[in-house]
């Protein structure tokens, strides 16, 4: 089950379009749904959960905690969507669309994809691209 927590003065959209899409990602990875939480935040939000627990102090746009069980997904994928916005506008593409490559982004990861190296992160472009071009389609 996925589902949506909001813990910055954000709403998605149409949750249930999301929800659909994101189930249609990991069915195109040969995965298992489990339970995955999206927890959308700001950045002060997101910056006190990379220090507690990456030990990491940077802005970063998402944080995903994998508790995933062979083939099926579960974990928490947190997004700051302060920086989902500020990147949008450095990337110079819509706010929605680099939403939807963070969110694809975090599901990727639990499917095996990293994003360390160089051509990881190249792969993962790839992925990204490839699912969110799913968002649109009927299934």
């Amino acid at each position: 089950m996925i589902s949506y927590n909001y813990e910055a003065d954000f709403e998605l959209g149409d949750e249930a379009a999301f929800s659909k899409w994101i189930s249609v990602i990991i069915e195109s990875e040969s995965k298992k749904e489990g339970d995955i939480n999206y927890i959308f935040c700001d950045d002060e939000y997101l910056l006190k959960l990379n220090e507690e627990y990456l030990n990491h102090d940077t802005l970063t746009d998402i944080i995903s905690f994998d508790y995933s069980v062979g083939n099926e997904l579960h974990g928490d994928i947190f997004i700051s969507v302060e920086r989902v916005r500020e990147n949008a506008t450095d990337f110079n593409v819509a706010f929605e669309n680099e939403l939807k490559r963070v969110m694809a982004h975090g599901v990727l990861h639990y499917c095996g994809y990293k994003d360390k190296t160089e051509s990881d992160e190249q792969i993962m472009r790839s992925k990204e691209d490839e699912k969110i071009k799913m968002f649109h389609v009927k299934h």
